[in-house]
């Protein structure tokens, strides 16, 4: 093997230790960002701790297998875990024409969803509007669910369990909805608010 070749190789193992560095940040934040102990992220992965442990201090070069493994466990792509550099921000565009609506059954309440895919079963939020004599009434969802609303404008009602307040723009509610509860516009007026589901909250008492 002459003097090129050698530099080749050379070049090769710099750039698959640099990359295998990288890994190991970019493995190490997101498990950070997912509040996950290292013992957590093997039981969901199903790589070992100690293997994690040696990719995050770059003192081994993981299977593409084993990457992919993590990549599963922390919900991303095998991409995004070999991308970038570690303070490369997340910037996310949804159009206003990829937003879903949902429309009331008397056709005068409108729900964007606006929450993030990947949180749907847990945390959903939207931008709630309801014409004058609008009303949304929503089964109950699961124990111990909680909903917010922030209204931005106008004057909306909601009633929990025979329970009813009122709250203006400014104002916050925040309720049970693990129970029948209904979302009024009782003025003459447009409404909007921000809503918050948070379907895994303590439950209440």
């Amino acid at each position: 093997m002459g003097v090129e070749g050698r530099d080749k190789v050379k070049a090769l193992e710099a750039g698959a230790q640099a990359l295998s560095g990288q890994l190991g940040k970019t493995v190490q934040r997101l498990r950070k960002a997912y509040n996950l102990s290292l013992s957590e992220l093997s039981e969901h992965s199903g790589v070992a701790k100690s293997i994690i442990s040696q990719i995050e201090r770059n003192e081994t070069n993981p299977t593409l297998a084993t990457i992919w493994r993590l990549a599963q466990a922390l919900d991303v792509s095998i991409e995004r875990v070999l991308q970038g550099a570690e303070d490369e921000p997340f910037l996310e565009k949804s159009s206003k024409g990829e937003t879903p609506i949902l429309v009331s059954d008397d056709g005068k309440c409108r729900l964007a969803i606006v929450g993030w895919i990947k949180t749907v079963e847990w945390l959903q939020w939207y931008l709630f509007s309801a014409d004058p004599g609008g009303q949304l009434a929503s089964d109950p969802h699961q124990r111990g669910s909680v909903e917010s609303l922030s209204v931005l404008e106008g004057e909306l009602e909601v009633e929990v369990a025979g329970v009813i307040e009122i709250a203006r723009a400014g104002d916050t509610l925040r309720y049970r909805c693990d129970r029948p509860h209904v979302i009024r516009n009782q003025s003459k007026k447009p409404a909007q608010a921000i809503m918050v589901n948070i379907l895994k909250a303590a439950v209440m008492e």
